[in-house]
């Protein structure tokens, strides 16, 4: 299959499928590699006919949805984001339960993998803040739509690619090494609950004091359904609570209206606690 080919084929199905062609460009690859392999599975003969089988086949947009997804992830995944939330975001959290009475804070993983993320989080809390505040806890709902990635999640059992960017003063202290695989240690698996969820069609009820939403809604989705995400995940924030999406994510059109920066660029929102008002 030809690039250009290829490439065409995503312009013409992506938007069909509420999806954004400039956040397929640079991965577009790994979906037209799937995409070739399922041509053969089906034998046709090309892309043209692909087009055709599905106008006949409507079923067939779900495999193309799925072969649409992509999961890039990894632990410490930009980490200045992560050193903003141990720094900032989570004893901010931390020290507002304790003012409220409340002894914990809820977290949700949307899109997340493997689990890199979530466990990640929970790393950051017990390494970097739990000693501080030793009487809360961080419990984290972890959703994705793929459920081979959730079971990868669920093992906890990762290669040396998936932790080149975590701290190697933590190293240690967070896995159990057996030749290249790098295991998570039980410390860090409680208070993690992941679930198979589509963000499109369901969404973890909350609410939430703090939703990481990176490198997907905002990257792979059109700019409607990025705005109706939004507004749903912004009705499941806490007032006061943090919303952290891709650092190089472009928040959607209207973002301001319900969230703040937290701080310029860092892809980190707050949801004040009193509603903007516009005179």
């Amino acid at each position: 299959m030809k690039d250009d080919d290829c490439v065409r084929f995503l312009q013409w199905a992506l938007p069909k499928l509420r999806m954004r062609w400039p956040g397929f460009r640079k991965v577009r690859r790994q979906v037209c590699k799937r995409v070739a392999r399922r041509l053969r599975v089906l034998g046709l003969e090309g892309l043209p006919a692909y087009r055709e089988y599905l106008d006949r086949h409507p079923r067939e947009w779900l495999t193309l949805d799925e072969m649409c997804r992509i999961s890039i992830s990894r632990f410490y995944r930009d980490r200045g984001v992560f050193d903003l939330l141990k720094n900032g975001v989570l004893p901010d959290l931390a020290a507002a339960a304790l003012a409220r009475g409340e002894k914990g804070i809820q977290a949700w993983s949307a899109g997340c993998a493997s689990g890199e993320e979530a466990y990640t989080l929970k790393m950051v809390w017990q390494l970097g803040l739990q000693r501080k505040f030793p009487s809360v806890s961080l419990d984290i709902t972890a959703t994705d739509a793929d459920s081979q990635l959730l079971d990868r999640a669920h093992r906890g059992c990762y290669p040396a690619s998936s932790v080149k960017d975590f701290p190697p003063e933590w190293l240690t202290l967070a896995f159990n090494r057996s030749g290249d695989e790098f295991y998570v240690r039980d410390l860090f698996r409680g208070g993690i609950d992941f679930r198979l969820q589509d963000i499109r069609r369901e969404q973890p009820a909350g609410p939430f004091h703090l939703i990481l939403c990176r490198h997907l809604v905002f990257t792979y989705f059109d700019e409607q359904f990025q705005r109706e995400i939004l507004r749903q995940m912004t009705a499941r924030l806490c007032p006061d609570g943090f919303l952290v999406i891709g650092k190089q994510e472009a928040a959607p059109i209207g973002i301001d209206d319900a969230l703040r920066p937290y701080q310029p660029h860092s892809g980190i929102f707050q949801r004040p606690a009193v509603p903007k008002t516009h005179s």
